[in-house]
């Protein structure tokens, strides 16, 4: 009798651990963000002649997606939509990449950058304070470009460690930026300026493989948002004793030499490798969720895709971006997926897969597309949305299954306008805006329900 009390009191101590011994493990997460990345600059993708085998072999390991898109056509609003799971118009003042310089491009980006504003608010509950608190280390080596107040910084945000450039672009070598009053140096490290000696891409692959091996008893959130190949130009051995003058024709977004270009994104697919290569040797891999996608379509710098429009539009050139998630063991090897995706979409799945709970009172509006892809679950037709703000030009497009609305409104004036059945017209060439009306009135109809659902608290 007392050894089978003495059984029963070890099986009721014990039983807490055996429950923890149980549970899975919390993955690692590493978020990789290309900057301007074309829907088909991988060889995965379509490309040619430039070589990435890094990533070529990443889709290999786990999804590719061929339905992809960013949130926004520009730099801070996919960025603002990722770090939120929300759309970004709920923010305010996001809906435009920030000038260099701390400039804001439309009516209330300019508001806010007259009151310091202009960010992304720490109230906004961001994916590294939830991560944070769900008991991640989190680290950020890259573009940030949510904000140049200090109160916008990485660490607001739940980053225990930041390496980053402030704003949309900078010197890869000497990490300067033109503004308005001159150049000046936008590299900083957890908030304070910093100096280094070295090719940006080059040193966002140095920080993680450090951060990786520093970090190995997890779980971790490691976000790499590399500024390649966003301009300027600049190959990793083409450094010059002084930065680029303001007026160097490097600096354009849509022109760059197309031997540097590919030999930036060349650059990245390296560091990319340098990264799986550290949590290979880390032991990491197999408990490692690793997403790569691109903040937004290509400039005019991008290789050809076939699709209509450039960075800043809302038409699938704009917006279509490449999306490659691996998994191990939980998303099936060598998936190639047609499911339509946005940047939040991740954001959502991220946060289910690190068991994060959300406070009271917040939702995101992305989906989880990664449970119904572990789960083999067939394609779901979406309804989503874009809206663009520069001055007083404003992109906006609604996709309802395979249906997709675009408009551009300068002013009062309606510059652009569009339906478009993409199953059978990807590319946005046969407008059937006169022959299916009430098609565009309904989609019509859906995007002024969501305008209005996504006023901004600000």
């Amino acid at each position: 009798m007392r050894a089978h009390l003495a059984f029963l009191l070890f099986i009721a101590l014990a039983a807490p651990w055996l429950c923890a011994a149980a549970a899975p493990p919390k993955p690692n997460i590493v978020f990789i963000l290309a900057d301007d990345l074309g829907h088909r600059d991988l060889g995965c993708y379509g490309v040619k002649d430039i070589r990435t085998p890094v990533l070529d072999r990443l889709a290999t390991q786990g999804v590719r997606f061929t339905q992809f898109y960013s949130n926004g056509p520009e730099c801070s609003p996919t960025r603002t939509a990722l770090l939120t799971g929300r759309y970004q118009q709920r923010v305010g003042g996001l809906e435009c990449a920030i000038g260099s310089g701390n400039i804001g491009r439309y009516d209330d980006a300019i508001r806010l950058r007259t009151t310091h504003d202009l960010g992304l608010p720490a109230s906004e509950t961001s994916l590294g304070q939830l991560l944070k608190r769900a008991g991640y280390t989190t680290a950020l080596f890259g573009k940030w470009h949510l904000g140049y107040e200090d109160k916008f910084t990485p660490g607001a945000h739940g980053f225990d460690r930041a390496l980053y450039c402030a704003g949309g672009g900078m010197d890869y070598f000497h990490h300067v930026e033109p503004t308005p009053d001159g150049q000046k140096k936008v590299l900083f490290l957890d908030g304070r300026p910093e100096k280094r000696e070295g090719y940006f891409t080059d040193l966002i692959a140095d920080e993680a493989e450090r951060f990786i091996a520093a970090n190995r008893a997890g779980p971790f959130f490691l976000y790499l948002p590399f500024t390649a190949p966003h301009s300027p130009f600049q190959g990793p051995d083409e450094r010059q004793p002084q930065p680029l003058s303001d007026d160097s024709p490097r600096w354009p977004q849509g022109k760059a030499p197309p031997a540097i270009y590919a030999a930036m994104i060349e650059r990245m697919d390296s560091a990319v490798g340098r990264v799986l290569a550290a949590l290979d040797k880390a032991g990491l891999a197999s408990n490692t969720l690793v997403v790569f996608t691109s903040d937004n379509g290509g400039t005019a710098s991008a290789r050809p895709t076939g699709l209509r429009g450039s960075k800043g539009t809302t038409f699938e050139g704009g917006i279509r971006v490449p999306c490659i998630v691996r998994w191990p063991g939980t998303l099936p090897a060598g998936t190639i997926s047609k499911q339509v995706a946005l940047t939040f979409d991740l954001t959502a799945s991220m946060a289910r897969a690190a068991g994060v709970k959300l406070p009271a009172g917040r939702t995101f509006d992305g989906q989880d597309v990664l449970a119904r892809l572990a789960d083999k679950q067939p394609e779901v037709p979406r309804t989503v949305f874009w809206r663009q703000r520069r001055g007083d030009s404003t992109w906006k497009g609604a996709r309802d299954g395979a249906l997709k609305y675009v408009i551009r409104v300068v002013g009062k004036r309606t510059d652009v306008e569009g339906l478009f059945d993409l199953d059978a017209d990807e590319s946005e060439a046969h407008d059937l805006l006169a022959s299916r009306p009430a098609d565009a009135e309904r989609l019509r109809g859906l995007l002024a329900a969501w305008e209005k659902e996504v006023a901004p608290v600000r």
